[in-house]
């Protein structure tokens, strides 16, 4: 049933976007023709077009939104026409494969249906959920666009991807799509690629224990209640015999810099940035415990955190609050403090550094989960069967 498949994304460039990256490995290992269309990245990814690894990447130049939703408006214009400008060079497409945020490529699928391609929506991200959770300006006229977007891009598709069963639900219920037309692909991590390395006292600062932070520092993704809770750590909890490491970047990254200054956190913690592979290996192998601090809010509470399932990867326990998908993903692998509580979140991240057991204990559950069920080779099955559905709707 292979074919020539067409993937599109916006928000991360290819091969840097992992659950993409993945996907189109595993496509191409089952015979598929794989194109990617994708932004330019600013310091990776760069190049017009690459072929990698058998994979086609077609990157186009985009200006990252500024300015509220506005300008979003104004990016995804700008996406929407680079992609079509690019896909319609490609010829005959088997299956479009969409991946949202934006939930606007079903704009694509239509332009680009007349020639036979099937519609397969990868969906990322719930958008309302993350407009609510993202800007805080309740159910206006923005929100309900994005739902009618969301609304149109369902009825366009003829097989919907999701990247748990809480979404799966919403696909269900809210999309109105068949349960035989929608299928769970977790993102999950190449066991492979996560590996422990020799520990790195020396990224400890001179103290006893190394906390970490890995992923996007967004307006939702909790590195302010974090910061908070360190601060807590160090008044509530009385301790110092600690060293912060936050790794990745993202639209609040200055914010969080200027939030850890303000809190006299400084001296304690390190913003790195986004750092190569081998450099976060060191972090994470060094780490004693990872920190995973989104708040409870309506999209965090049924996402699954790609951050959580890497720090499973490299066997670490985690402190994270308590979310229904969260626990779904760790089990046994993390403590969870009631959501937004930072001082129990201080206190937990406090138990944890007093029990180095159960440190051990906790990282090789998760490292188990993430190699049997919630492997990356159960979800390409899933994956290819979702494209084995699409070739025959």
């Amino acid at each position: 049933m292979a074919g020539k498949a067409l993937i599109l994304v916006e928000n991360l460039s290819v091969p840097f976007d992992r659950r993409v990256w993945q996907e189109s490995l595993a496509l191409r290992d089952a015979g598929w023709e794989v194109h990617v269309i994708c932004p330019q990245g600013a310091k990776r990814d760069t190049e017009p077009y690459a072929e990698i690894d058998g994979v086609r990447i077609h990157r186009y130049p985009l200006k990252a939104a500024t300015g509220g939703p506005l300008g979003y408006l104004r990016e995804y214009g700008s996406a929407l026409w680079h992609t079509y400008r690019l896909a319609r060079r490609l010829g005959p497409i088997d299956v479009i494969h969409a991946c949202n945020p934006p939930d606007l490529f079903f704009l694509i699928a239509r332009l680009l249906g007349s020639r036979g391609a099937r519609f397969l929506f990868d969906q990322h991200d719930l958008v309302p959920e993350l407009y609510l959770s993202r800007f805080q300006r309740g159910q206006d006229f923005l929100y309900r666009l994005v739902c009618r977007l969301e609304r149109a891009t369902y009825r366009a598709a003829d097989v919907v991807v999701a990247t748990n069963e809480s979404y799966r639900e919403v696909a269900l219920t809210r999309g109105g799509k068949r349960p035989e037309d929608v299928f769970v692909v977790r993102s999950a991590p190449a066991v492979e690629r996560f590996h422990e390395v020799p520990p790195q006292p020396e990224l400890k600062k001179g103290k006893p224990h190394l906390l970490c932070y890995l992923g996007v520092m967004g307006p939702q993704d909790g590195v302010d209640y974090a910061l908070r809770a360190l601060a807590k750590l160090r008044d509530e909890q009385n301790r110092t015999d600690w060293h912060a490491a936050f790794v990745g970047a993202g639209d609040a990254f200055d914010d969080m810099v200027r939030l850890a200054r303000d809190l006299g956190l400084s001296d304690l913690v390190d913003f790195t940035g986004r750092i190569p592979d081998e450099d976060l290996l060191r972090y994470l192998s060094t780490a004693d415990v990872c920190l995973s601090p989104d708040p409870l809010n309506p999209l965090n509470d049924v996402s699954t955190m790609n951050k959580v399932m890497e720090y499973m990867a490299m066997a670490r326990p985690i402190v994270s609050f308590d979310l229904r998908e969260a626990k779904v993903s760790a089990g046994e692998a993390a403590v969870y403090a009631p959501p937004n509580d930072e001082s129990e979140f201080a206190k937990l991240i406090a138990m944890l550094l007093d029990d180095p057991e159960e440190r051990r204990r906790m990282g090789a559950i998760g490292r188990e989960r993430v190699a049997g069920p919630l492997s990356w080779e159960n979800s390409r099955k899933s994956l290819l069967a979702a494209y084995e559905a699409a070739r025959t709707r």
